[in-house]
């Protein structure tokens, strides 16, 4: 299945029916008097919060929604029937924006929770609303009214409380396939990963903990480089920041310094969100290396440095008690 995690929709509400004029014509009713019933209202266009959902992949196949119009008026007073509203189910974590003016129309987070769109069209006047002292046979009646039209923006953000950061090749994958029953593609060539993986940890509680293992950040990445800036969106719902460094990479400090950079330039806070900072890969190293490589990391950051290795299952314990704790769990 594609992860499409970006769509353009346009949906218009029903139109409201049209009032009809009409007089009552019964047996020995003389001058019945007007009946003109007024017109149904139109369906409004709703979204709805479905947990079973995890992309927008429907709305690359069908972008334009159209809720029922309500029915004209009938005699005898018969007010039209409505319109059916139209109910469109997106994924937990999808935000919708008004394209035009970009305004957010609302944020879709909990399953089952319901925004309004478009609302429907009034329906028109039947001319028995016109009756009056002065008018006993009026013969006035008015059309229904439009339902509104919007072109919308949604945008999902994935709902996972720890977001796995790192440079391609840290090891992210891999992490996140061990600490959980997530199975991600895994190979030794960068941007491996090419849609954010999402995978549930059991805490101590016995409940579960959605990680995010995003797909990796290069220099540029929030200027659009590389796949960073597609999916550094995902982690800004996050409450924790597990960032991988690669103990076999020429520089793992240079690179802990570049993507410190690209969660600034980011900005929504992210350089902020509380941070594990991770060196994995650490059976490549011998004691010596690993004793100068944590020493340097830990001088020239103000992170903790936590080492482990994902491959042979080195320290990750430890890791989890930290992640927990961060929580709060």
């Amino acid at each position: 299945m594609q992860f499409i995690d970006q769509a353009l929709i346009t949906v218009r509400a029903g139109r409201g029916g049209d009032g009809i004029v009409a007089f009552r014509r019964e047996k020995y009713v003389p001058a019945g008097g007007p009946s003109g019933g007024d017109g149904g209202k139109g369906g409004h266009v709703l979204l709805q919060a479905d947990e079973n959902l995890q992309t927008l992949l429907d709305f690359k196949y069908k972008r334009s929604f159209i809720a029922e119009n309500g029915k004209r008026g009938g005699p005898n007073r018969c007010t039209g029937s409505s319109g059916k509203d139209l109910l469109i189910k997106v994924p937990c974590g999808t935000e919708v924006k008004h394209l035009t003016t970009g305004i957010l129309l609302g944020d879709l987070v909990q399953s089952g929770q319901i925004l309004i769109v478009a609302f429907g069209g009034k329906g028109g006047h039947g001319n028995a609303h016109y009756l009056s002292n002065r008018n006993r046979a009026p013969e006035k009646c008015t059309e229904g009214f439009d339902g509104e039209e919007w072109s919308l923006q949604l945008e999902l953000k994935l709902l996972a409380e720890v977001g796995i950061i790192g440079l391609p090749n840290a090891g992210k994958s891999t992490l996140i396939s061990i600490l959980s029953s997530a199975r991600p593609k895994i190979a030794d060539y960068p941007f491996t990963t090419l849609i954010p993986n999402l995978g549930v940890v059991r805490r101590p509680s016995g409940d579960g903990t959605v990680f995010a293992d995003i797909p990796g950040l290069i220099a540029g990445a929030a200027n659009g480089a590389g796949l960073g800036h597609e999916f550094l969106r995902h982690i800004e719902r996050t409450k924790l920041l597990i960032h991988l460094l690669d103990a076999a990479a020429e520089d793992p400090l240079k690179d802990f310094l570049v993507v410190q950079k690209e969660l600034y330039e980011y900005g929504h806070g992210l350089i902020d969100r509380p941070r594990l900072l991770v060196l994995n890969k650490v059976e490549l190293l011998n004691n010596q290396l690993e004793k100068e490589l944590f020493s340097l990391i830990q001088q020239e950051t103000s992170y903790e440095l936590i080492l482990v290795s994902a491959a042979m299952g080195r320290g990750l314990d430890f890791l989890l008690d930290q992640v927990w704790k961060k929580l709060g769990v």
